[in-house]
């Protein structure tokens, strides 16, 4: 692979050149939702983050396996070893099975990740489906001697498994503090050691989601699904694992425990972490209770909205930051967004109506554009710094603006290079999309042309008061008409 490209490793804490294991193949798991409910902003931030990875690692070459799971089982209420199960909850509510929660809410899942222009994975298994998969990896743990049964129940032996290997490693974490700090929960008073974590749970008669096991019916825990699944979909050995920051401890610091205990060493080579989305600085989330659903921001249907934002400028709000810094939820920023996605569109549309100068040498100028490329890909090398790389296309946009206000001039060359720039860039690799691509957008652009071209017969036969009646009802609703040599061109403010 020509570009060199470094992702920051939670494990090692540094930037580290990617090589693949089984180059051109590269494998990729990512922790999906647990469906019971609507996504929230929290939810398309990994979403669209693992999606960057996914098609850049594509355009680099690679063919690539991404697996992404989706939770229909195990993650009980407050991501603890006790309680209800977040789905049969819901379900509960409802009155409904939770396996009709559970399909409704990822149907719904694709449908607002569909509208976010996020690549379906290779694979989006559900851990209802593994069950054979969990309780083998159950047995194996057991087998190595790291796990423990307790009245049909499944242990994880923390306080074993570190005297031979490192509990904590990939979140910092120290056995010693997690003594101290694990409060003792009612229930949990089969555990020899409050870090112990659930393999498999006895399932009380009141619980509705249950299968047949060795041990007991009952239900794997909720970090065993992602150790079973990524391994039977990418090997033992895959390259990449990524999740939301805090899947960090005790999710993802559980998986890297059960797979040494249960393969013999562990199962990925970079774990990469988006940050958080907040809102007034706190986290957001369902358990909080200070979420926006997507639905929410594309209808514009919430208090604390001030208009309805289009998927197309959530993208783009969420790629302004870099994907391990946190993200702040306010309507000033997505409106910023708003108009910084519309001024990058626009310049593409201008960009296919510039005329290249003809007496400017094709061999001539075009050292500013490759120097605007090579920026893009030094960009995206850099742990795919997406807002840096969008810095990059600003400056580009500003080219092609100058351009077509005559203040600068563009060959074929640099507006041949300057096109696949932003093919590849704003629409391939970040996702973009123009939004005016929709039915509705083309019956008023077509509504618009042809007002346009009854303007412009107007403008011929010398009929100025009719011209100008067309423009100042347009300006009035806030559509500004541009004259210019080749014809007229309309955007809406």
């Amino acid at each position: 692979m020509e570009n060199q490209l470094y992702i920051h490793n939670t494990l090692s804490r540094k930037k580290e050149l990617f090589e693949a294991i089984n180059p051109p193949f590269a494998g990729m798991y990512v922790c999906g939702p647990t469906v019971y409910g609507d996504p929230h902003l929290g939810h398309a931030r990994p979403a669209i983050t693992f999606d960057l990875v996914f098609r850049y690692l594509q355009h680099l070459g690679y063919r690539v396996r991404y697996v992404r799971n989706i939770t229909d089982v195990g993650h009980l209420v407050a991501d603890l070893d006790e309680g209800e199960d977040k789905i049969a909850v819901k379900a509960r509510l409802e009155q409904l099975e939770p396996m009709e929660i559970a399909q409704y809410y990822a149907d719904r899942y694709f449908i607002f990740m569909d509208s976010l222009n996020v690549k379906r994975p290779s694979i989006e298994p559900r851990a209802s489906g593994h069950m054979i998969e969990q309780i083998r990896m159950v047995q194996q743990i057991l087998d190595a001697g790291y796990a423990y049964e307790v009245n049909g129940s499944v242990y994880f032996d923390v306080e074993k498994y570190s005297k031979t290997f490192e509990y904590g490693k990939l979140s910092g974490r120290v056995l010693d503090d997690l003594m101290t700090n694990t409060r003792a929960l009612e229930g949990q008073d089969e555990k020899q050691h409050p870090a112990d974590f659930a393999l498999w749970k006895k399932a009380q008669p009141e619980h509705i989601m249950r299968w047949p096991s060795p041990w007991s019916e009952g239900f794997p825990g909720w970090h065993l699904e992602c150790s079973a699944m990524s391994t039977k979909y990418l090997g033992n050995y895959f390259d990449i694992h990524g999740g939301g920051m805090d899947l960090l401890f005790p999710h993802h610091e559980s998986e890297i425990a059960q797979c040494q205990a249960a393969i013999g060493h562990e199962s990925v080579k970079y774990w990469m972490h988006n940050n958080m989305v907040t809102i007034q600085g706190q986290k957001m989330g369902k358990s909080l209770g200070n979420f926006i659903t997507l639905d929410e921001f594309f209808t514009g249907k919430h208090r604390l909205l001030e208009q309805a934002y289009s998927p197309m400028t959530i993208r783009f709000f969420i790629l302004q930051a870099h994907y391990r810094s946190t993200l702040d939820f306010s309507n000033e920023a997505l409106q910023a967004a708003e108009r910084g996605l519309k001024k990058m569109l626009t310049a593409c549309e201008t960009l296919g109506r510039l005329v290249p100068a003809t007496d400017t040498p094709n061999t001539e100028g075009t050292g500013r554009i490759n120097a605007l490329k090579t920026g893009c890909y030094e960009a995206m090398n850099d742990d795919l710094n997406s807002p840096i790389l969008i810095a990059c296309l600003f400056e580009g946009v500003r080219i092609i603006n100058s351009a077509a206000d005559g203040k600068e001039r563009l060959n074929e060359a640099e507006l041949a290079m300057l096109k696949e720039i932003f093919n590849t860039f704003l629409f391939e690799i970040l996702g973009l999309k123009d939004e005016k691509g929709s039915d509705q957008h083309e019956t008023i652009d077509g509504l618009m042309q042809l007002i346009l071209s009854i303007r412009q017969k107007s403008r011929e036969t010398k009929d100025w008061g009719t011209s100008d009646q067309i423009r100042d009802t347009l300006q009035k609703l806030n559509i500004t008409v541009k004259d210019g040599k080749e014809g007229s061109t309309w955007e809406n403010l």
